[in-house]
């Protein structure tokens, strides 16, 4: 049997926002969920203490592209700590809802995001500049080998 997704997730299936690499991230947060297959990345940049922007890469379904995209667009412009509140409930709510079947892929974006504003308060704390990163082509995300200048 088909899944069924109302219209809101399909835009933001069918036309995802904010995907993309944020290059001099000021945190990266990462997750994988072996059930579904699903593979998120996300990059925050900080300025004044609220998400100047927030990007990210996934691989997997279109419940995960859209809770992603559905993300970045609710994170933008609010405080790290209101970024930090942000639940899997807010992200299906702001889709419009989610299938049963398909809610964990909220919860996973809801964690890429609070390991990424985990990674950018770590880096912040021990006086670490922003990642310098690169992405080849034929890569699924980024890893060590491509964060430039870091040890």
């Amino acid at each position: 049997m088909a899944i069924e997704y109302n219209d809101h997730v399909l835009e933001h299936f069918y036309a995802p926002k904010n995907v993309g690499l944020i290059t001099d991230a000021d945190g990266i947060g990462q997750i994988g969920d072996a059930s579904c297959g699903d593979l998120f990345f996300m990059f925050v940049k900080i300025k004044n203490d609220r998400l100047a922007d927030v990007k990210y890469l996934v691989r997997g379904c279109g419940a995960a592209i859209a809770t992603c995209s559905a993300l970045s667009e609710v994170a933008i412009g609010r405080s790290v700590e209101e970024a930090m509140g942000l639940s899997d409930e807010a992200i299906a709510t702001a889709l419009g809802g989610l299938p049963l079947e398909k809610l964990h892929c909220s919860n996973l974006a809801a964690t890429v995001l609070h390991r990424a504003l985990d990674d950018y308060r770590a880096r912040r704390e021990a006086g670490l500049p922003p990642y310098q990163l690169k992405l080849k082509a034929d890569d699924d995300g980024p890893d060590d080998e491509h964060r430039e200048g870091q040890a």
